[in-house]
């Protein structure tokens, strides 16, 4: 399986901070008093609407929307670095690309704001292509995304392994029916990963080389 699509959040960057004091700051502003961060933990990795529906325990489209935007402004300017890589991400795309992989960005964040971490980080040139939602949810889901990848690099599904730390990451993979690695460092659990398909588990970035890479 040549091809590999990681997901961001929770398998390349610890976003965590970031995400959960934007999400923070939106629900105070709306009048609502947030739960504490560690309560936020699993609502990193669903489309953002999906996040603020099940907070906000609402289908409004109206007061998702301004939730979403206030959540914007702050993500915009200061969550977005809010961030931090995990240990070995870059050694681990390294390896993965001197042994002839291809590897790909699959996240639901939008374009805008991945490209901009990526290029943070420095790990556009470890990348053959990044993609990313866009700002009015088109692509959010991950089944839709991994589909568009699929048919713009022109991937055939048995050559492409899905890399991800939530259920979204392995349902959306088993839509088409890619391959999958669920890894632990991040958001979700193993019990998770592994009820909604994941084929292989790895507890840290450098297990995942070692999953795919025959006789390493």
């Amino acid at each position: 399986m040549p091809n590999i699509l990681f997901d961001l959040d929770g398998t390349l960057t610890d976003a965590k901070p970031g995400i959960t004091r934007s999400i923070q700051y939106a629900l105070s502003e709306l009048g609502y008093t947030p739960p504490d961060v560690d309560e936020l933990g699993w609502y990193i990795g669903p489309p953002i609407q999906e996040t603020f529906s099940l907070l906000l325990k609402t289908t409004d489209e109206k007061l998702l929307t301004q939730a979403i935007s206030l959540y914007r402004d702050r993500f915009s300017t200061i969550g977005l670095f809010e961030n931090i890589l995990y240990p070995q991400i870059p050694e681990t795309l390294k390896t993965l690309r001197a042994y002839g992989y291809k590897t790909f960005i699959a996240t639901s964040k939008p374009y805008i704001y991945t490209i901009r971490i990526i290029e943070h980080f420095g790990l556009s040139p470890l990348f053959d292509g990044i993609y990313g939602s866009e700002l009015d949810g088109t692509r959010s889901v991950k089944g839709d995304l991994i589909g568009h990848i699929l048919l713009k690099e022109n991937l055939a599904p048995s050559t492409v392994v899905m890399v991800g730390d939530r259920k979204h990451d392995m349902i959306g993979a088993k839509l088409h029916q890619v391959a999958t690695i669920g890894v632990t460092y991040g958001y979700g659990s193993e019990e998770e990963l592994k009820t909604h398909g994941a084929d292989w588990i790895a507890h840290s970035p450098e297990d995942i080389p070692k999953l795919i890479i025959p006789n390493l």
